[in-house]
C-alpha cells in the first residue's frame, strides 16, 4: 500500500517548475532547492557556477556541481563518510533527455538550449 506523504512529495518537486531557454543565472524561491533538471537538448552547465549544490558535506550530503566534486574525500581509503572518487561537472554534455537530480541553489546554462528544473524543499 502507498502512502500519501506531503513531505516525500515536496522533496521531489512538487512545489512546481520552471523552463528556461538563457543563459541567465536561475534560482528557485526562497528557503527551496532544484531538486531535478531535464535536459530538454544536449546540455552544458557553466563550468564556475553552473550547478552550485546545497551541499551539507558534515552529514555526508555532497551533490554533483560544476563548482567542487561531490563524494571526493582527500582520506584514502574512505572511512565511509564521504566518499572518494567524485569529479567536478564543468565540461559534462549531458544528452537530450537525460533528468539529473540532487540539491541546488543555482542553475546556470553555457548556452541557451531548454532545460526543465523542477523545485522541492
Amino acid at each position: 500500500m502507498g502512502i500519501n506523504s506531503t513531505e516525500v512529495a515536496y522533496s521531489f518537486g512538487q512545489m512546481g517548475s520552471m523552463i528556461s531557454k538563457t543563459t541567465d543565472a536561475l534560482t528557485p524561491p526562497t528557503g527551496k532547492v532544484i531538486v531535478a533538471i531535464t535536459m530538454l537538448a544536449d546540455t552544458v552547465f557553466n563550468a564556475s557556477n553552473g550547478l552550485v549544490a546545497d551541499n551539507d558535506a558534515s552529514n555526508g550530503l555532497e551533490y554533483v556541481g560544476t563548482e567542487v566534486a561531490a563524494h571526493d574525500a582527500a582520506e584514502s581509503p574512505d572511512l565511509g563518510e564521504s566518499g572518494v572518487g567524485g569529479k567536478v561537472a564543468d565540461t559534462i554534455t549531458f544528452p537530450k533527455g537525460v533528468t539529473i537530480y540532487g540539491r541546488w541553489t543555482k542553475v546556470t546554462n553555457n548556452a541557451a538550449t531548454p532545460i526543465m528544473l523542477y523545485i522541492g524543499n
